[in-house]
């Protein structure tokens, strides 16, 4: 899909890691013009742009969280690259927390991952509505998980909290429509620094009970949303798994 998104603007919201850097990574090898957010780590924001194939690319601090934060960004980026035609919705936050453990899960910490995974998103979009329409119309892909549909993750608030997104994703889907597209891609669990260090016995089990056999690669879910952008003109207000089939069974 090499030079498939040349003269486009993509913009990933924590980028610094992970999954957002690779998604980054993919839409640059595309030929687009990448912006990466960050909340607190420049140091990979910019490791990462500085990393990236092409030119143009740059990393801003905007918390998902900050809407007066976001809003500026888009003032900037009509400013600076006058378009933004697709957006990743990336930075999401949670702990692990076991599900029977209702006391650890405090109220502080429950509304700052609502705050962060479901109302960043909808915060993110609004402020970039309007160059989201321009120049034909934009996509919006939204970081959704399985754990939006088995209710099984790091916590019961993140997994509350993919729910919301992929239901906020429809309803946008139908209300931003016909000008953009927006969609979710939900991985299962994903192999990156965060997960290598759950307890091995629960990876294995997650291992054992999806049908593929192996946890999904970041690489895996940037692809989904290089699909999603490039390939699937016609499909909106939908999540795409990426998850080895686990909701199966092993």
């Amino acid at each position: 899909m090499e030079g498939v998104l040349s003269e486009r603007v993509a913009l990933v919201t924590g980028g610094s890691r992970g999954i957002g850097a690779a998604i980054a990574h993919e839409l640059a090898k595309a030929g687009a013009t990448v912006i990466v957010t960050h909340r607190d780590s420049e140091e990979g924001a910019r490791e990462v742009v500085a990393s990236l194939p092409g030119e143009g690319h740059r990393y801003r601090q905007a918390s998902a969280s900050d809407t007066r934060a976001l809003n500026a960004l888009a003032t900037d980026v009509a400013a600076t690259e006058g378009r933004l035609d697709v957006l990743v919705n990336n930075a999401a936050t949670t702990r692990v927390i076991p599900h029977h453990d209702l006391e650890a899960l405090d109220d502080t910490f429950f509304d700052r991952i609502m705050q962060t995974n479901v109302r960043g998103p909808f915060a993110t979009i609004r402020a970039f509505r309007a160059l989201l329409d321009r120049d034909g119309g934009g996509v919006v892909v939204n970081i959704s998980s399985l754990a939006s549909r088995m209710g099984n993750g790091s916590n019961v608030a993140y997994c509350a909290s993919k729910a919301a997104l992929d239901n906020m994703t429809t309803s946008l889907a139908r209300a931003l429509a016909p000008n953009v597209r927006v969609l979710s891609v939900a991985p299962g669990l994903v192999d990156t620094e965060l997960t290598r260090g759950w307890d091995p016995e629960r990876r294995q089990h997650m291992l054992d009970s999806t049908p593929l056999g192996r946890l999904a690669t970041v690489g895996d879910v940037a692809s989904a949303v290089m699909a999603a952008v490039v390939s699937l003109p016609s499909t909106t207000g939908v999540s795409i798994p990426v998850d080895g089939g686990r909701p199966l069974g092993g």
